[in-house]
């Protein structure tokens, strides 16, 4: 398939109310939407359209025209409205068409007018047609007779963008009055302009709404950079509909007395306190009997004042408040949501290009450096360079939002050599961000300030796992409490609520894991100290201690287990080799390589292990 380059218009289409004919068609439904998936088909290849994407009732085309595009999105309509619909079981579907220019990776197109055209699509209503201000531009005077563009005023789009001026495009002989569009002026509400579109996440704002239409406080968690304001804003603008009273976001970063919290959110809703009435007391009373959204932004250093919530919570059943915090609140009835990052390739088994760019935290950076040098293309030469520099980042947002704006700099080849090297290659962000958000060093320093002398500790130690480690080695290498300050379980549960490090689940015995990032500013903390080279030969003890007790396994009938727990921490077996051969500690590195060389054979790590015995013995 050849697709069109250079100024193309996108369609977006859905079907509306699709859940609701899944209940009432029953087992008929998947005969309905072949009969949809048909009628479409046929009517917009017929008009030069080119599929790009099915998914479950929605389509995504692509026109080399303009008024190719208006035309077929008319003969849709017109065919999905003459056809012969069970009883019960009509089709209504609403329409986006929007124009602009987006990168083409494979047969995926990537930027920001792809977005636009999907929310332009998303405000519409089922058997509507909405089109934007660049479309129309290009077809208001060449339209037929049959088509004509009625002007809907300026809507700002739950891709929390710029305003656009929409247009509802009439086809003769078919409805034209439709409600107001589903926009973000349809619901009170002060959720801010963003300057960049939101990518991926898909399944997280899903995950969300779900999760925020079970509980009433919602909180997002995750270390800084993670994208959790942004996920929190997307999900807001998605179930705006829910909260006819308003959605308010109340930003409490540059907050930092608990005791001010009251009043923050009351100026975000506009409601002032006379006398000497509290401000708690004016927001009971104003939110009681109302359907409102809160959205309480970086609430990690007012964690004294997560009782408020409940209080407000209690006092107005009709209230939902969804918190951003890289520590949970630790309050009844919270629901925690850890934001992950964004997904990255696998760097053993690269994909093709097109399905790189399928790859979220690949398409943040593709769309991210285009803005920034709008030449950049991703090819098959720079494709593994930009998939390690996102896995080098480990798919945080903000980190590939660096590594993107460096491009003006350096090849993608060129940036990641430099970040092998050192994390500081990221440099900083916009001026108009916060501090701790320009940097992703001052993001992680944001978090390490906020816990306690010991809780650093720990953070420091723990940066000698490599790829995580089990709740009992760390606490043989990090413990024990009366030498690191506290009880290693109880601190190891601290640094995770902040997100410093990761609970993994799926695993017989707790583990836990440091994303990188943190890992390298972790480690520098352990290196400042005095105690680095002490905490390495403990790390170095208790991998022996593992390889050792593996040992009489490996050749029996739990031969698969134990490979598998070695191969698991394969990482952490050649930092402790590292760390040996490094201190021309040949004891110990020959120790370990006798126990490890039937686990290199059957796993294919022999060349590596003959170099690892020849650098022991040189």
């Amino acid at each position: 398939m050849s697709l069109p380059t250079g100024t193309v218009t996108f369609f977006f289409s859905d079907i509306e109310g699709s859940t609701r004919l899944i209940q009432q068609l029953g087992e008929r439904y998947p005969d309905v939407l072949l009969a949809h998936h048909t009628v479409l088909r046929q009517a917009l290849a017929e008009h030069g359209g080119n599929e790009l994407r099915t998914e479950g009732d929605s389509f995504f085309i692509v026109f080399g025209s303009a008024l190719d595009a208006c035309s077929g999105a008319a003969a849709a309509q017109q065919a999905l409205q003459s056809h012969a619909w069970p009883e019960g079981g009509r089709v209504q579907v609403r329409i986006g068409l929007h124009t602009g220019e987006a990168t083409l990776v494979g047969n995926e197109y990537l930027g920001l007018d792809v977005h636009r055209a999907a929310r332009v699509a998303s405000a519409a209503h089922g058997g509507q047609v909405l089109v934007s201000e660049t479309t129309r531009a290009l077809v208001d005077h060449v339209l037929p007779s049959s088509l004509t563009l009625k002007d809907l005023g300026l809507h700002r789009l739950k891709d929390l963008a710029r305003p656009e001026r929409l247009y509802q495009l009439n086809i003769d002989g078919l409805p034209g009055e439709f409600p107001a569009l589903r926009t973000l002026e349809a619901t009170p509400n002060n959720l801010p302009t963003q300057m960049t579109s939101f990518i991926g996440r898909d399944d997280q704002v899903r995950e969300g709404r779900e999760l925020l239409s079970r509980a009433r406080l919602l909180t997002l968690t995750g270390p800084g950079g993670t994208g959790k304001t942004r996920l929190s804003l997307q999900i807001a603008a998605d179930v705006m509909d829910q909260f006819p009273d308003g959605v308010y976001f109340v930003p409490l970063a540059a907050v930092q007395d608990p005791e001010l919290v009251p009043s923050a959110i009351a100026q975000a809703l506009a409601i002032s306190s006379t006398g000497g009435r509290r401000p708690i007391d004016a927001l009971l009373e104003h939110l009681h009997d109302k359907r409102t959204l809160l959205v309480l932004d970086n609430f990690e250093q007012l964690l004294p004042a997560a009782p408020l919530a409940i209080m407000l919570l209690e006092g107005s059943p009709g209230l939902r408040v969804l918190v951003s915090s890289r520590s949970v609140l630790r309050v009844y009835g919270e629901q925690e949501f850890p934001v992950p990052p964004l997904a990255v390739p696998d760097l053993k088994a690269l994909p093709s290009l097109s399905a790189l760019s399928q790859f979220e935290a690949v398409r943040l950076f593709i769309e991210r450096a285009v803005a920034v040098k709008p030449d950049f293309r991703a090819t098959n030469e720079n494709a593994p360079a930009i998939a390690g520099i996102c896995e080098r980042v480990d798919g945080l947002p903000l980190a590939i939002e660096l590594a993107a704006a460096r491009i003006k700099l350096f090849s993608p080849q060129a940036l990641l050599s430099r970040l092998e090297k050192s994390l500081t290659a990221l440099g900083s962000g916009a001026r108009d961000l916060p501090s701790r958000q320009q940097t992703l060093r001052g993001a992680i320093q944001w978090s390490y300030e906020m816990i306690d002398a010991p809780g650093r500790r720990l953070l420091a130690r723990f940066s000698v796992f490599a790829r995580g480690g089990s709740l009992e080695q760390v606490e043989s290498v990090c413990g024990p409490p009366d030498d690191i300050g506290g009880d290693v379980i109880d601190m190891l549960d601290q640094l995770a609520d902040q997100s410093l490090v990761r609970r993994l689940p799926d695993f017989s015995e707790p583990r836990f894991l440091m994303l990188q990032t943190i890992r390298e500013f972790a480690a520098e903390r352990l290196e400042q100290s005095d105690e680095a080279a002490a905490i390495k030969d403990r790390h170095v003890q208790a991998f022996i201690a593992l390889v050792q007790q593996a040992q009489p396994y490996v050749f029996g009938s739990r031969r698969k287990e134990w490979l598998d727990r070695l191969e698991m921490e394969d990482d952490n077996l050649r930092a402790a080799l590292d760390w040996t051969l490094a201190t021309g500690d040949a004891k110990n590195a020959m120790l370990l390589a006798a126990c490890l060389w039937r686990f290199w054979q059957m796993r294919g790590h022999i060349h590596e292990g003959r170099a690892r015995v020849a650098a022991a013995l040189a």
